[in-house]
């Protein structure tokens, strides 16, 4: 098509000595702006949560994200490679330390912070005397799918007409309390409520608050002593279950955070290799993005159509390259490795078979 492009170490070129620069600056003028601003109002409630570059549990960089819930502005993002903590599955306790650090030099103390059920996450919040939230969503997810296996068996298929009004009841004991032990009384409720009994021996939650009115279907109750109760409340009334309940989130949840990490795949695609500074950036305009929005609505023209651009422009991002020289870039993943020589690479490649037979297969008959 004989069209005019520019060479990628031309952009490599430009990117390093003018957009690197300038999207760091700007992201830590912006960072600074907004730490000043909450420090007014005391003691913050955020949430936290990683995203790796990659599925899986072997992935390269994770990014820790915390945001301010009343603001629902990205507060701080840390950028962690798999090589600087022994292990991608180490990630999230480094960026979750790194994002409080940077919060707390500057002046900006937690109040709490709602995040998911990592053990890590768990025992490095309570070393640190940070109260600690678990988000609905993901308790709800995993209690879901045991439930969803449970149902599928022979004994238990009356469970199948329950799934749906459990699953309300993880998020109503949860958004309807204002304590631990309201939450934990609530959720012990349903065990009554599933045999059709309504009336329940503690005081934090004595009766429950639906209409009292005969079921259509009578068939749908559990039956007191059978094995399809027993096998239900052991899933749903053992320890680990319950002391999760009381810590379940009545305010703040992380779906925003998730709708976050949804809006970083238009900046950096998981399917896309990049460079540490590279993933930063992207990460960093990703969220001046999601908090130039965060509160606002959607500007329209006289026609009624939306307005998606906005532009700023730095003429000259030179000074600012002192700030992107001062982040430490991890060694590359490969650097642990000793490079071989291009004649060793040669002489232990093994040529693929040709019609991609195994070699030491003979069909029989043959003659080989």
């Amino acid at each position: 098509m004989k069209l005019q492009m520019m060479h990628f170490l031309t952009f490599r070129i430009h990117a390093r000595n003018f957009i690197e620069p300038t999207i760091i600056h700007k992201w830590n003028q912006d960072q600074l702006n907004l730490i000043r601003e909450l420090q007014e109002g005391g003691n913050v409630a955020v949430a936290g949560d990683m995203r790796a570059d990659t599925p899986g549990h072997s992935a390269k960089f994770g990014s820790y994200t915390v945001m301010h819930m009343e603001t629902n502005k990205i507060l701080d993002l840390r950028l962690v490679q798999s090589n600087e903590v022994g292990g991608s599955y180490h990630m999230e306790n480094e960026g979750l330390k790194r994002c409080l650090d940077k919060l707390e030099s500057n002046g900006l103390a937690v109040d709490y912070i709602v995040t998911d059920r990592h053990p890590q996450i768990q025992k490095y919040l309570r070393d640190r005397n940070i109260t600690q939230f678990y988000d609905v969503w993901h308790f709800e997810k995993g209690l879901s799918k045991n439930l969803d296996k449970l149902s599928k068996m022979k004994d238990c298929e009356v469970l199948k007409k329950w799934l749906h009004s459990i699953k309300n009841h993880v998020y109503w004991s949860a958004i309807s309390s204002e304590s631990g032990p309201e939450k934990v009384a609530k959720w012990n409720s349903l065990q009554n409520h599933i045999q059709n009994v309504h009336v329940h021996d503690n005081h934090l939650f004595p009766v429950c608050e639906h209409p009292d009115k005969v079921s259509r279907d009578p068939k749908k109750w559990f039956q007191p002593g059978s094995v399809a109760l027993h096998k239900v409340e052991k899933l749903l009334y053992n320890k680990r279950v319950l002391k999760d309940i009381e810590k379940l989130s009545h305010n703040f949840q992380t779906s925003s955070l998730e709708a976050f990490h949804s809006l970083i795949l238009r900046f950096a695609p998981k399917n896309v290799i990049f460079p540490f500074i590279g993933m930063l950036c992207r990460l960093y305009l990703a969220a001046m993005h999601y908090n130039e929005n965060a509160n606002r609505e959607q500007a329209t023209t006289t026609e009624g159509q939306a307005v998606l651009l906005i532009h700023k422009v730095f003429e000259d991002p030179k000074p600012y390259a002192e700030e992107q020289h001062a982040i430490p870039i991890p060694p590359t993943l490969s650097s642990q490795y000793e490079k071989p020589s291009k004649e060793e690479v040669i002489a232990q490649r093994v040529p693929r078979p040709r019609g991609g037979r195994n070699p030491t297969y003979c069909p029989a008959g043959s003659g080989n």
